[in-house]
């Protein structure tokens, strides 16, 4: 199936790189949505490939300083400007943006179709999101997509430990932020605010308790409740104390000490039947929720040598 978004090695070809790791999102009805990674450290001096023209934005959280980036538009040159690691910039796709490479560079791009940003405007008396406020090569200091792209980033170091409803809601919430401070939208009113019904915070549970893998899709749950994503992921929040994906790993944590009974089962076994990727992911969750290892705390509760 051919790619239609910007993001991954499509990207990565527009920029000249061989590797583009990415974490992509389905959840919404018109697109998809995606971060990717793309570093050059020895960049030979080229113009950026035109990037396919799309109804869509990039946004980009730079990782690296890039002094007098030359940036273009639409075939023309626009500005000359230092480029800060932290700082984030948006590009809009119909515009053919470029820029000269000639320094190594370092940065995440957020792949936000129009059609995304529309979808998360749609509630009760919100405005439709036009185009995103922006000015070509003027960065903005930006908190919250610092933290969302901070938190991807350990993610895309480790595809196999990360978990289809972490990428829905990091890629929802940075979504949601662009289209409030960039595009207008206002929050949600408050009437939308409330939790879910206890019946469908039974549902939701037991849905993601049958699959500690975490491959369900935040979609499918919210679908399953008659609700949108969003609504879906707050009122869940609100219901539960957490998002749906942190409240799947401790999940996970009640399960493994619930096998960790079994005195002779590897901590590997344990690892895998418990929905972690392999053991150092299960013992690097396990300890930030637990405040031990699954040995030390098998070794307390059960005695025994038990395994680090």
């Amino acid at each position: 199936m051919t790619q239609a978004g910007v993001y991954g090695q499509r990207l990565g070809r527009g920029l000249h790189v061989k590797e583009a790791p990415v974490l992509v999102t389905r959840w919404l009805r018109s697109a998809a949505l995606a971060v990717t990674e793309v570093r050059n450290d020895n960049p030979t001096l080229e113009f950026s490939g035109s990037l396919p023209a799309e109804d869509a934005y990039l946004v980009s959280l730079k990782l690296r300083d890039y002094p007098a980036c030359e940036c273009w538009e639409e075939g023309r040159y626009v500005t000359r400007e230092d480029i800060r690691a932290g700082a984030t910039y948006l590009y809009d796709l119909k515009r053919d943006p470029r820029y000269v490479i000639d320094k190594p560079f370092h940065s995440l791009f957020f792949y936000l179709p129009r059609s995304a940003l529309g979808d998360v405007a749609r509630q009760p008396g919100a405005p439709c999101v036009g185009e995103l406020s922006y000015e070509p090569g003027v960065g903005h200091d930006d908190g919250i997509i610092r933290h969302i792209g901070a938190t991807l980033q350990q993610g895309l170091r480790r595809p196999d430990e990360t978990n289809q409803l972490f990428v829905d809601h990091m890629l929802l919430a940075l979504t949601a932020h662009v289209a409030q401070t960039y595009g207008g939208l206002k929050p949600a009113a408050e009437q939308n605010r409330g939790g879910l019904a206890p019946w469908q915070v039974k549902r939701a549970c037991d849905r993601l308790d049958s699959d500690l893998s975490g491959k369900i899709a935040l979609q499918q749950l919210a679908t399953e409740l008659g609700l949108s994503v969003s609504h879906f992921s707050r009122a869940f929040r609100i219901s539960t104390g957490l998002p749906p994906h942190q409240w799947l790993l401790r999940q996970r944590v009640k399960a493994a000490k619930q096998l960790m009974t079994v005195r002779d089962l590897p901590l590997s076994e344990i690892a895998s039947s418990a929905g972690f990727a392999n053991q150092s992911h299960f013992t690097r969750v396990f300890s930030q929720i637990v405040g031990v290892s699954p040995g030390a705390w098998r070794r307390e509760a059960y005695g025994g040598p038990g395994e680090t």
